[in-house]
């Protein structure tokens, strides 16, 4: 036990030591629920934007930033160890260092690999998911030039969006319309009337 102790805590394992303690833990903490899968923010802060921007440049994007790191380090310790175990002197051990991290890698990508087929890619909202759906209006008027609507996105949320009109319907501020398409040029929708009480069950 001595023996193994040592070794982890010898150049170049102890460098992946600590990093291992810390993957344990926080694996640890996502079981017990204090953490997501991903930890806090991972979606939106710009430390993880840059870390997965990072391995997305090293191939190993497609896959939670999260497992990747923590493979990466688990490959790493071990390797280290083994080698550092095999060999002595500090060229060969900085050697060791460097096959370490070559090993990790390419042992990370190996299982990134198919990991990426059985994860679904996440669908990024865009506005043609406002098309087919009502909008109540929140302008005196609608035309070909003017009007802005509020509609409800698939996930509940609201949005104030610009519509227009082909016709000449008269619609009030708080009446029904309906969205049928969107105009990728000019950035808005267009709507036509629509009776909310023929179907009540279409989100508003």
């Amino acid at each position: 036990m001595g023996q193994f102790v040592d070794a982890t805590l010898s150049f170049p394992t102890v460098l992946f030591t600590f990093l291992l303690l810390v993957i344990i833990a926080y694996w640890v903490l996502v079981v017990f629920g204090v953490f997501g899968f991903e930890g806090d923010g991972d979606g939106d802060g710009s430390e993880a934007s840059g870390a997965t921007g990072f391995l997305s440049g090293l191939g190993l994007g497609g896959v939670p930033a999260a497992l990747v790191i923590s493979l990466l380090v688990v490959v790493a310790w071990f390797a280290s160890l083994v080698g550092g175990t095999l060999f002595t002197g500090t060229p060969a051990l900085v050697a060791v260092l460097v096959a370490a991290l070559v090993c990790a890698w390419a042992c990370t990508r190996l299982i990134v690999l198919p990991l990426r087929r059985l994860i679904p890619k996440e669908r990024v909202p865009s506005r043609a998911d406002f098309v087919g759906r009502a909008c109540v209006i929140r302008t005196s008027r609608v035309g070909s030039d003017f009007g802005q609507a509020e509609v409800t996105a698939p996930d509940g949320s609201s949005a104030l969006v610009q519509v227009r009109q082909t016709g000449d319907d008269v619609f009030a501020a708080g009446s029904t319309a309906l969205i049928f398409a969107y105009d990728s040029p000019g950035e808005f929708f267009w709507v036509m009337p629509y009776a909310a009480e023929l179907d009540p069950d279409r989100p508003i």
